[in-house]
């Protein structure tokens, strides 16, 4: 089962996709829009990537406050989330994403990436964070159930 993951921002959605069995994120690509309230045309290309990747499952991050509450940025995230499930179909598991475009930008710097460049990638980067945060997660769920069967 292919799971789609995606980093919803103001301008831009950043979107990564897992590998067949759900063990790795990879990223795919950053959705761009002219007006952060312009939305069919993002809707419409994410609906075009999940029938491209068979995706079953999508993974949003949640833009939570660091101190664990909900501001006005994930209140448009759980608004989209709604436009989401309609639009696709298909569940959509909210993840926390603090600090995921941190740790994007650390890693670009850290592989040389030069910072004129590191915006045409760090959305797509940190979708694949968030994703990868989602699979590592429930992969090490799936293997305490199996360790509990035994």
């Amino acid at each position: 089962m292919r799971i789609l993951g995606l980093d919803y921002g103001s301008r831009t959605v950043g979107v990564a996709v897992s590998d067949p069995l759900g063990i790795t994120a990879q990223p795919v690509e950053i959705v761009r829009r002219k007006a952060e309230n312009k939305l069919r045309q993002t809707l419409a290309r994410i609906e075009e990537l999940v029938k491209e990747y068979q995706a079953e499952l999508l993974v949003l991050g949640l833009p939570k406050n660091m101190n664990n509450t909900l501001g006005e940025r994930a209140e448009r995230t759980l608004e989209f989330k709604d436009m989401l499930e309609r639009r696709t179909g298909l569940p959509v598991v909210m993840w926390d994403e603090r600090l995921t475009t941190v740790a994007a930008n650390r890693a670009m710097m850290e592989g040389g990436v030069r910072r004129e460049n590191r915006g045409q990638y760090v959305d797509a980067l940190a979708a694949a964070l968030i994703l990868q945060g989602y699979l590592d997660s429930s992969g090490m769920q799936k293997t305490a159930e199996a360790q509990d069967e035994e």
